[in-house]
């Protein structure tokens, strides 16, 4: 059984996958849809309880209409694709992120997912759509409980969080090659390790995931300790 109770996936690499091939953007973010399914079969495999994916940032609004259009397009069908997989699996679907900005299709489309799934007891996925980390701790800043004397306490300000209720992030995957965060899950990668992937994410396999959390198991994590 693994030590991996989160791990996150900054899933980089659709757009270069396509146009390696001849292919408009939109077939990598396709293929990457496919691939989805793929690595959250391998972590369900693998025993890790809750799995994150970087899905559309606070940043991706900056893209072409067209890109933009079609990524939530693929968003609302990929609830409807995942419905079915965490029925039968017993998945939690959740989200993360400033939702209200999204299309009503799409948000409605998660909500669905989202209370469908609320009762399962198995493995979570998490998704962010319109997320960022930086703007995810301000957000937490202003809106944690206080106390009488106006401070905050951590257990507060991480129930704040967009991820309230799930664990730290032990592993931390970014696929494509480039060796960066992006605004990711800043606060709750404090502590993760990192694991920076050439592969591009259409080329994900299973076996790619077992080998980097077979890595993981040989990282000595100290959390500041000796």
């Amino acid at each position: 059984m693994t030590q991996i109770k989160h791990i996150a996936f900054i899933m980089d690499g659709n757009g270069r996958w396509a146009s390696k091939r001849g292919l408009p953007r939109s077939a990598g973010h396709i293929a990457g849809a496919k691939t989805v399914a793929k690595v959250i079969s391998a972590c369900n495999a693998l025993g890790i309880k809750a799995v994150s994916l970087y899905a559309f940032s606070t940043e991706n609004w900056k893209r072409p209409e067209d890109e933009i259009k079609n990524i939530f397009k693929m968003i609302t069908d990929f609830n409807r694709r995942a419905l079915k997989e965490c029925v039968k699996h017993g998945y939690v679907l959740r989200y993360m992120g400033e939702l209200s900005a999204l299309p009503d299709d799409a948000r409605a489309a998660i909500e669905d997912a989202c209370a469908r799934t609320a009762d399962n007891a198995g493995m979570i996925i998490n998704v962010a759509v319109n997320y960022g980390g930086k703007q995810e701790i301000v957000r937490a800043a202003c809106t944690a409980r206080r106390d009488e004397e106006g401070k905050v306490s951590a257990a507060d300000f991480e129930d704040a969080l967009y991820s309230t209720g799930l664990p730290p992030v032990d592993l931390l995957v970014r696929t494509g090659g480039e060796y960066r965060l992006s605004n990711f899950m800043l606060y709750q990668s404090a502590y993760a390790e990192l694991f920076f992937e050439k592969t591009l994410w259409p080329d994900m396999t299973a076996k790619k995931v077992e080998k980097i959390v077979g890595e993981f198991a040989l990282r000595n994590r100290r959390f500041g300790g000796i």
